[in-house]
């Protein structure tokens, strides 16, 4: 059984699939600290020092200075600030898979597209088709 699980680990598609798997979580990452870090403070900026991540609805009617507080307090909060960083997270991620998986069926129509040029026809082919030449002209 350790035997089967070695060979299921060794295998392309498992191997394929952690690395993916690792990729993933840390392009996550870097996709949250973009929007956090770099899209979100010019935008908040633009439309008048507005910080998203603070947006926040309290439900209890009590005064929270941040979405953060009122979470620590266990009140009930929805959090839109949040919602709209994870949106912007979302659409990001989707459009680098989009362009990732665009830039590989590219690759692999450029490989189907290409066929090999056929082998020369061996040297009886060629004396055939010469005699059948010679006789259509006779």
């Amino acid at each position: 059984m350790i035997q089967e699980f070695k060979e299921f680990m060794m295998r392309g598609n498992a191997l394929d699939l952690a690395v993916g798997i690792i990729m993933g979580a840390a392009f996550g990452t870097i996709v949250s600290s973009l929007v956090e870090d770099v899209v979100m403070p010019p935008i908040g900026l633009i439309l008048g020092g507005v910080d998203f991540s603070s947006i926040f609805f309290n439900l209890t009617g009590q005064e929270f200075p941040s979405y953060e507080a009122a979470k620590a307090a266990g009140a009930p909060v929805i959090g839109i600030g949040i919602f709209i960083n994870a949106v912007i997270k979302f659409v990001i991620v989707g459009f680098a898979v989009f362009l990732l998986v665009k830039g590989a069926n590219t690759m692999m129509r450029k490989k189907e597209a290409a066929p090999a040029a056929p082998p020369p026809p061996p040297e009886e082919v060629k004396l055939l088709t010469e005699i059948r030449d010679l006789l259509k002209r006779a």
